[in-house]
């Protein structure tokens, strides 16, 4: 990392941390947008939760929007056979407990609570963009 000095207005030197943008440990720092359950700003939070989701792989995206398949899972998202998958259905479920991870995260308790009888991520984040749920 490459560090800076400026002046200040009283003369002390004032110290920049120019990390590298593409430093992946910083990006792990970063939080969902939380979700303060008013409906007048659900849409800009939809907005934000999006573009936060695409920013840290494209395809968390696909199984929020696709959901996951032919994955059999119970109630609370589980896998009922996870240890007989393969490959790409083994990576299909880590990125579906990811995106839900996420949401979960990213919700009051209450609206959270609405929703938790929801087994997948694309079950959960329908529900909430439900006009019942806001």
């Amino acid at each position: 990392m490459s560090t800076g000095e400026a002046s200040g207005s009283g003369g002390a030197a004032i110290h920049y941390d120019y990390g590298t943008s593409d430093d992946k440990s910083s990006d792990s720092n970063n939080k969902a947008p939380m979700f303060n359950g008013d409906p007048e700003t659900f849409s800009w939070w939809k907005t934000k939760m999006y573009s936060f989701i695409m920013g840290l792989d494209e395809e968390l995206r696909d199984v929020l929007e696709d959901g996951v398949g032919d994955l059999a899972l119970d109630e609370e998202g589980t896998a009922t056979d996870r240890k007989k998958r393969i490959g790409a259905q083994k990576k299909l479920y880590k990125k579906h407990h990811k995106i839900r991870k996420i949401l979960v995260a990213a919700l009051p308790h209450t609206k959270y609570l609405k929703m938790s009888d929801k087994s997948t991520a694309k079950a959960m984040f329908a529900s909430l963009c439900d006009d019942d749920m806001l």
